[in-house]
């Protein structure tokens, strides 16, 4: 039996992808998701931990960031890109995976204000039950 699989892919997969592949992986074990950074570098947020206690989806966090070395792009079935220049670095490193790139438009917390990052959380779980709904 084949699995889905699904590649999130953020800045600094610190936040936004981690916690997307965590969702995904909580209300749909049967996809194979993980999740990448262009750029990573810091480590995975607190808020991200402390929002899927909430969801009881904790345990599918990953521990470090990861980055998209070593990812088989063309493996994948679907990558979610959360901003434009995300799937630009994908187009890049992967030409023949355009097709199966979507852009999610979520801002990194990071870069926002403080208490954002509740926000942010629910924005990713919205757009992951949609995923979710529509396979």
């Amino acid at each position: 039996m084949k699995y889905m699989r699904v590649l999130f892919v953020c800045t600094g997969n610190a936040y936004r992808s981690p916690v997307a592949e965590a969702l995904l992986k909580n209300v749909k074990p049967d996809i194979k998701a993980d999740s990448a950074g262009i750029d990573p570098g810091i480590p995975i947020s607190e808020a991200a931990k402390k929002y899927l206690i909430n969801e009881n989806a904790q345990k599918y966090l990953k521990s470090h960031p990861e980055g998209l070395v070593g990812k088989n792009l063309i493996s994948y079935d679907l990558i979610v890109a959360m901003e434009s220049k995300h799937k630009e670095v994908l187009i890049n490193s992967c030409p023949q995976c355009a097709e199966k790139i979507v852009v999610w438009n979520i801002d990194d917390p990071y870069f926002l204000p403080h208490g954002y990052a509740e926000k942010i959380f629910n924005q990713i779980k919205e757009k992951v039950t949609k995923l979710v709904n529509s396979l």
